[in-house]
């Protein structure tokens, strides 16, 4: 095999022609010992060749922003018409943990297009991950790894200001890329600070996979006002020697047992040819994880099941799983055209979980997983004024709370309006999937405009809820803002108050990005409590792609919540 980086973004010459024969008589690469996985009616059948996927990607086969870009490269996009509006601020200063100047290649090629972001706080330390297209221009192994396609930006003051440390650091830069797709967490054991970083990643790695992995790095804080990450990612790879496609990598912490927990969707190796995976990493030593999988929670074939995101419930060590199951696949696939979009919770117990060093053992089978479902008006028909991707996404955002015994999913759907809401929808711990709520659960005080893209992720020390999301005064307008329901509690049966997180709105027909989509396909948050006189504060941080600046920028804003 040959193979060449930023031609653009991984592609792969496979001249291995009895791999390719392999797989045209049957039989799957994925190693000796592993059988070949079901091609899936109507869908992709498996393939070792980067082309066949990437040829049905937005026809069989729907992915993220990391998974575009590893197929298509850059895709220019650029302005239109539009209007702008202004609205007081009432959260706080706006701070652009990038830096425009950072975003041009070694050649001298301004890059456009910074989004999709994640965040995570420890302390007065902040980390802001992003899909950075600075990567689309510069060759492999470009000073400050600028040929990374996942950037990311680092506060030492509690995120008043942050520096834009580049791409992550990659030392097989001559044969693998970062591919964005950020997830961040963070933690501080014995009072150090970690953070860890995970992405998608392209190429060919250790152990002869290739394709497009998930891997994850740990970062380093040394006081008062330095980073470093490992150079060297650590793979979450399930099938070594075969192709790997993987995409929308998140990860959740679990300090108490010292377990890292990423899920994604797989694409080529589970049992159902997509399928929701869970991998758990052992931190305790906090610089060097070790990850144990993989675990497959669900499949739906041939309905895509996609967006998964973890939360922990640091009481007992269980791990719930949120995903959309038939998106994309209910307006594309005849065979799903009649199954409910769902947003689906997935309770993983954490016998099955630990010890971490021989998970997943004694877990359940694929699909036998305690679950709740909700069905969905889904929004992934919309062509969103200013928004350049089609189809749109109703991932749901996920927290556990102990002090309530709840565990709660945030999601934009439509059954209320076209332009869609912000809806909450919690389930009780003891008795999950009991529901808490009758029904789900208008977040949004604001109505008639588009309300798209919620975060959630951890909750703070009274057990309540942060939501922040996009939204939009009127559904014939591209302008813009971030916006935040504060302290809501899981058990709410009542439509919250928002305040206003932007400073300035982004009019998106107006700005010009080499990404698509050009927002992001998702926001984030995180919260923490900071000890300090006279009471411990709960602190907000809300991360957005933001176009005020005409170049998608990663945002970053934080508040005070009590």
């Amino acid at each position: 095999m040959s193979h060449f980086l930023k031609g653009k973004h991984v592609a792969f010459i496979l001249v291995a022609i009895t791999l390719v024969a392999g797989v045209m008589g049957g039989v799957a690469l994925r190693g000796a010992s592993h059988a070949a996985a079901p091609a899936k009616a109507g869908r992709m059948a498996v393939s070792n060749s980067k082309s066949a996927f990437c040829s049905q990607v937005g026809k069989t086969i729907f992915v993220s922003s990391g998974a575009m870009m590893y197929c298509f490269g850059p895709q220019p996009n650029g302005p239109g018409a539009g209007t702008h509006s202004n609205k007081k601020n009432r959260f706080g200063s706006n701070v652009d943990a990038a830096s425009p100047a950072e975003d041009v290649s070694p050649n001298g090629t301004q890059a456009y297009g910074q989004s999709e972001v994640s965040t995570a706080a420890v302390g007065s330390y902040v980390v802001e991950g992003w899909n950075d297209a600075t990567a689309f221009f510069s060759p492999p192994c470009s000073p400050g790894n600028k040929d990374q396609l996942s950037g990311w930006g680092f506060s030492s003051n509690g995120g008043k200001s942050f520096t834009d440390e580049g791409g992550l650091p990659n030392t097989d830069c001559a044969t693998s890329s970062w591919s964005g797709d950020p997830s961040v967490e963070a933690w501080a054991p014995g009072g150090t600070p970690y953070f860890y970083q995970s992405g998608l990643i392209s190429g060919s790695f250790p152990g002869g996979a290739f394709g497009l992995d998930v891997a994850l790095t740990a970062c380093k804080v040394s006081p008062p006002s330095s980073i470093t990450c490992n150079p060297t990612p650590t793979f979450l790879t399930d099938s070594p020697g075969s192709i790997n496609i993987e995409d929308k990598e998140f990860m959740s912490i679990d300090p108490v047992r010292q377990i890292l927990y990423v899920s994604f969707t797989d694409f080529f190796n589970g049992p159902n040819g997509d399928d929701i995976t869970l991998w758990a990493c052992d931190i305790s030593n906090p610089g060097t994880p070790v990850c144990h999988g993989p675990l497959y929670v669900a499949g739906t074939s041939p309905c895509e099941v996609e967006g998964a995101y973890p939360a922990v419930d640091l009481a007992t060590g269980d791990v719930y799983i949120a995903y959309e199951s038939n998106w994309a696949t209910n307006i594309f696939t005849p065979a799903c055209f009649s199954v409910p979009v769902q947003n689906v919770v997935n309770q993983v117990g954490s016998p099955c979980t630990l010890p971490v060093a021989t998970f997943p053992n004694a877990c359940p089978a694929e699909n036998a997983f305690t679950k709740a479902a909700v069905n969905i008006t889904s929004m992934d028909a919309a062509l969103i004024p200013g928004y350049n991707r089609f189809p749109m996404n109703d991932f749901p955002r996920i927290a556990v709370s102990d002090p309530f015994k709840t565990v709660s999913i945030v999601w934009n759907d439509a059954r209320f309006h076209p332009a869609g809401d912000i809806l909450l929808q919690s389930f009780w711990k003891s008795t999950f999937p009991a529901t808490v709520q009758s029904a789900p659960v208008r977040i949004n005080s604001a109505t008639g405009g588009w309300h798209m893209l919620p975060a959630l992720r951890n909750t703070d020390d009274d057990g309540d809820l942060q939501i922040s999301f996009y939204g939009r005064a009127s559904a014939n307008t591209d302008v813009t803002n971030v916006y935040a329901a504060i302290d809501v509690a899981p058990t709410t049966t009542a439509t919250h108050g928002n305040v206003l997180v932007t400073t300035a709105p982004s009019a998106w027909v107006d700005v010009s990005s080499d990404i698509i989509p050009n927002f992001g396909d998702y926001t984030d948050n995180y919260v923490i409590a900071t000890a300090g006189a006279p009471y411990t504060q709960q602190t907000l941080y809300v991360a957005w792609s933001d176009g005020r600046l005409g170049d998608p920028q990663p945002f970053n804003a934080h508040a005070h919540t009590n």
